[in-house]
């Protein structure tokens, strides 16, 4: 999950111990099992409580016969669980192993790839051959760039943002009580996870019903749970006891921090900030995805109190919030955002006021570039398996279809309005507003840029899409097509960082996999610019630009860093912090 693998002979051992089939969830997948279903897979020997672990190794060593100091596979007549490559049954689970692997990564994981070579390659050989194997597939992997850029990006910068890397230094501002105003999808689900982290939730919407809905999401998750074995009646009860279902923004007094959810209207929103402001002093943070929030805090008479935290759909799934501050914004409103975000156990990346802020800003130029290509007539299914195979877990036209087309449409239509005679994307909103007109609004409408059954299961591409946008004949190279999906994001977080908009590229590459899922194997939009070179980066945009317009053309920082030989770690200090 970090780019690397077991390669201290922990391959070995494991294949050697359950076999290749049950070795590989524990290998590939980086599960996380308990101490108990640990002993029940074969993957530990013993569970003994710590109090009495002592005591149970001296009794162990001491009554240890020579069978058992001897590993199953040093044993006479050991046979490897599930047979070795030339065996019948061994032959086909590494057959199925290597197909399912590389459908899992589409090839642009080497970790992967290198794990399954030294399981098939050691099980060939004597167990001390198979070590050696194991050791020179796990160099080779650890020095591929892209194996240190995951390290780097998901390990050590993720977890120093998780420490606060950028708080201001305030006191502590962990939040003890928090008020959520509006429950639908998104005011549910941050109720849901502040009440799990153990904090007090007042839970608000226009009407009873309303509210009572938004705490019954919650009963719904932790019903999930509960059938599943991972949470008990105990703590199920315990949960819901901390979320009040409520209309009374009285119930708001004594809260800390406020987190509104409500439609993203700045009148709508606007009227919440008055009324929570005549209710508490709690720290007010505003849940938008659009709209900026030095305009939203005009609406209150504390603007240095108030500041944007951003959550991702699901909440209880994504693990990025992408905090945003005011012109106005406090340090104070900045570490409480920081410390809310902490206590909930999700990543947090601080950035500076701008429309779409950092994730949206660069997410809907990738999804915009599918849709254009659409018009231009190239063929929906290269578009989609493009994009999968440079590393997007998802397709631009398949996320659209999954974030609804709808909003793309009133995104659209709010920023057209904003840019006036600079909007640049004309050519996208013919083809999204034509979608819609046909009342295909995405998975939610079970038909978009896919096809859906009753069921709401995706089918494949709608055939009308080709109906109306021929496919030309001649179709772009496969590469031609992904250097025109990723550049559309990358060149919009440069211009974050050139801007301002962004104030650390940890965070630009870290919240560019947890918000989007931008190729994690590139450790995120930085890393691959330094993976490739801004002089190659300088290249490939010339080509764009001169081919597709000037959206491709690489920015004044870029070209720069491109001119002196530059790396934006080198450059940004990031390689000191990673050190």
């Amino acid at each position: 999950m970090v780019g690397i693998f077991p390669g201290a002979g922990g391959t070995t051992r494991l294949t050697r111990k359950l076999g290749a089939m049950m070795a590989a969830p524990f290998l590939l997948e980086g599960r996380l099992v308990s101490p108990k279903d640990a002993r029940a897979a074969g993957l530990i020997d013993e569970v003994v409580a710590p109090e009495a672990l002592l005591a149970r190794a001296k009794e162990w060593v001491l009554s240890a016969t020579e069978a058992d100091l001897v590993k199953p596979w040093d044993q006479k007549g050991y046979k490897m669980p599930g047979g070795t490559p030339y065996h019948p049954a061994g032959f086909q689970t590494f057959v199925g192993a290597s197909a399912m692997v590389l459908a899992k990564t589409m090839g642009v994981y080497p970790a992967a790839k290198a794990l399954l070579a030294a399981v098939y390659e050691g099980a060939l050989v004597p167990f001390d051959t198979a070590l050696r194997i194991e050791a020179r597939h796990f160099t080779s992997v650890l020095m591929n760039p892209s194996s240190s850029a995951m390290i780097r990006s998901l390990f050590i910068n993720k977890e120093a943002l998780e420490k606060g890397a950028n708080r201001p230094g305030v006191a502590d501002q962990s939040v003890r009580k928090l008020g959520v105003i509006g429950a639908g999808m998104m005011g549910a689900g941050i109720a849901y996870v502040a009440a799990n982290a153990g904090i007090e939730v007042v839970l608000i919407d226009a009407t009873q019903e309303a509210a009572d809905r938004g705490r019954a999401h919650s009963e719904g998750l932790l019903d999930k749970g509960l059938k599943r074995g991972k949470v008990t009646a105990e703590r199920r009860a315990e949960v819901l006891s901390r979320i009040t279902a409520t209309t009374d923004y009285a119930a708001l007094d004594g809260t800390d921090l406020i987190v509104e959810a409500v439609f993203e209207d700045p009148k709508v929103k606007a009227d919440v900030t008055a009324r929570v402001e005549a209710a508490t002093a709690a720290i007010y943070a505003t849940n938008t995805s659009t709209l900026p929030i030095t305009g939203l805090a005009a609406a209150s008479k504390r603007p240095e109190q108030f500041i944007g935290i951003h959550f991702f759909s699901p909440v209880d799934k994504m693990n990025l919030v992408e905090i945003i501050r005011g012109k106005a914004t406090g340090d104070v409103a900045v570490a409480k955002a920081l410390d809310f975000v902490r206590q909930i156990r999700k990543t947090p990346i601080v950035v500076n006021d701008a429309r779409f802020f950092y994730a949206n800003r660069c997410i809907i130029p990738y999804i915009n570039e599918g849709i254009r290509m659409v018009a231009e007539g190239v063929e929906p299914a290269l578009i989609e398996n493009a994009a999968k195979l440079v590393g997007m877990p998802l397709g631009p036209l398949q996320l659209v279809d999954e974030t609804s087309i709808d909003l793309g449409v009133k995104i659209a239509r709010a920023t057209r309005a904003a840019m006036g005679a600079d909007y640049p994307d004309e050519a996208v909103d013919k083809v999204l507003f034509w979608m819609a007109d046909q009342g295909r609004l995405g998975r939610k409408s079970k038909s978009g840029f896919y096809a859906y059954s009753d069921t709401g299961d995706r089918l494949g591409l709608w055939d009308g899409l080709c109906r109306k946008y021929p496919s030309d004949k001649m179709q772009p190279l496969l590469t031609d097509v992904q250097h025109r999906l990723l550049f559309a994001q990358v060149l919009e977080a440069v211009k974050a960082l050139d801007e301002g908009v962004l104030t650390d590229i940890r965070e630009g590459d870290v919240g560019a996999i947890l918000g989007w899922g931008f190729a994690p194997w590139s450790g995120g939009p930085f890393s691959w610019l330094d993976m490739i070179s801004a002089e190659r980066a300088v290249g490939i945009c010339r080509g764009l630009a001169a081919q597709f317009g000037p959206r491709f053309h690489a920015p004044g920082l870029l070209r720069e860093m491109a001119a002196t030989g530059q790396t934006f770690y080198g450059r940004f200090g990031g390689e000191k912090a990673a050190a």
